[in-house]
């Protein structure tokens, strides 16, 4: 899960790391009134505030998304022009209004989960304020990489190995060194894959600030934490929020072929096959990611083809079942059970339906499917063979 900035830096506040004040607001009047409090503050300031668009992604500030302003007036015209705008395929929906910050000087600290090594990794650099990315290619001998044991972490020598390393001034290293320990509390505390500040200023009256913030969240440790309040509504995929209500694993991608399988493995397989069969058929490609599970019941199957087919750009369904714990003949009987739940609620099933099924029982699942004389279920009897015919079906859709 990555935060927006002002939630990295709400969490960067809880750990006692030093952040600039500011506020988000989701309107020009808000940014307005906050501009307002920090002036009542900073009476006579200039520039007064530092407007930053919160988005999921780099490069705000060359597409515009970041913006002084000298006065509450100015915040609110500026918050105008950010609110709304197109970053990388981004919309901004809401802004930080944060006093702005007196620059001396820009450095770059992060702390990483390196899965290449299999251990954690600092990154540091003298030289903030840029794309690391770009220095890491161009100039890898200026990034410092330390890396960090998970079991004796950074304590205070270990932090003025980081910064030391990264060629941080002698008068910032101190300040420098005890926020680095808290940005590791911050990384083992709230289970982060990712800590990053960028730019990590030292001011002009010789303190170290962090002036952005970036945080990556491990999904698979969201039962330690309440995590609720990172949620972002205007990310989630209605579907993907419905399937997710269901305990479905569903990933919605830009297709027409529903996928459904057993095992993400087998799920992951099916997509490269018909994404490379739907080639010959005007580069018809998979309309979702469903893993199903071990356990193909009649309510799971009828869950799953509910949320497949669902999406509007979906215009056939492939369902590639390998059965194992779960038999073949489990999984037809779900197939049959599913389509009549289905049209029994209302919603009878019109697209047409690959079903491949191989391992446990699979000659078993196949008589099932041959006497229920579903018109809309076809079967195939390889996974290619099915992929092709499940991009063939939705190609004559198309062109219909």
């Amino acid at each position: 899960m990555d935060l927006f900035e002002y939630q990295a830096k709400e969490l960067f506040a809880e750990y006692g790391v030093p952040i600039p004040q500011g506020k988000v607001a989701t309107t020009p009047v808000e940014a307005r009134q906050i501009a307002e409090d920090i002036a009542a503050e900073r009476p006579g300031a200039k520039p007064l505030v530092v407007i930053k668009a919160q988005v999921k992604t780099g490069g705000r500030g060359k597409a515009g998304g970041v913006k002084l302003a000298d006065t509450p007036d100015e915040a609110q015209e500026k918050a105008t022009k950010i609110l709304g705008m197109d970053i990388k395929g981004h919309t901004v929906h809401s802004v930080l209004v944060a006093g702005d910050t007196d620059i001396a000087q820009e450095f770059y600290l992060s702390f990483l989960l390196d899965r290449s090594d299999r251990t954690f990794l600092s990154m540091c650099t003298v030289e903030g304020g840029m794309e690391i990315e770009d220095l890491a290619r161009e100039r890898p001998e200026a990034l410092a990489k330390i890396p960090v044991n998970a079991l004796t972490g950074v304590d205070h020598a270990k932090a003025l190995e980081i910064v030391a390393a990264g060629r941080l001034p002698e008068a910032a290293r101190e300040e420098a060194a005890t926020l680095a320990e808290k940005l590791w509390a911050v990384f083992t505390g709230e289970d982060a894959t990712l800590v990053e500040v960028n730019p990590l200023v030292y001011t002009g009256d010789g303190h170290v600030v962090a002036l952005d913030a970036k945080v990556t969240l491990d999904d698979n440790a969201a039962f330690r934490h309440d995590w609720a309040r990172f949620a972002d509504p205007t990310a989630v995929d209605p579907l993907e929020a419905r399937a997710k209500a269901k305990h479905l694993n569903y990933v919605k991608l830009d297709g027409e072929v529903g996928i459904i399988g057993n095992g993400a493995g087998l799920v992951m397989s099916t997509l490269d096959v018909v994404a490379y069969a739907g080639e010959e058929f005007g580069g018809v490609r998979p309309a979702n990611f469903l893993d199903i599970g071990g356990g193909a019941s009649a309510e799971v199957m009828a869950n799953g083809l509910e949320i497949v087919l669902s999406d509007p750009s979906v215009l056939s369904v492939l369902v590639n079942v390998f059965g194992g714990i779960t038999s073949c003949d489990a999984v037809a009987n779900g197939i049959v059970s599913a389509i009549g739940m289905l049209a029994e609620q209302g919603n009878p099933v019109t697209h047409p339906i690959v079903v491949r099924l191989d391992g446990n029982n699979a000659a078993e699942g196949r008589r099932i499917l041959d006497e229920a004389g579903i018109a809309v279920v076809e079967q195939v009897a390889t996974m290619d063979d099915a992929a092709r015919r499940a991009a063939e079906l939705a190609s004559a859709s198309k062109g219909a």
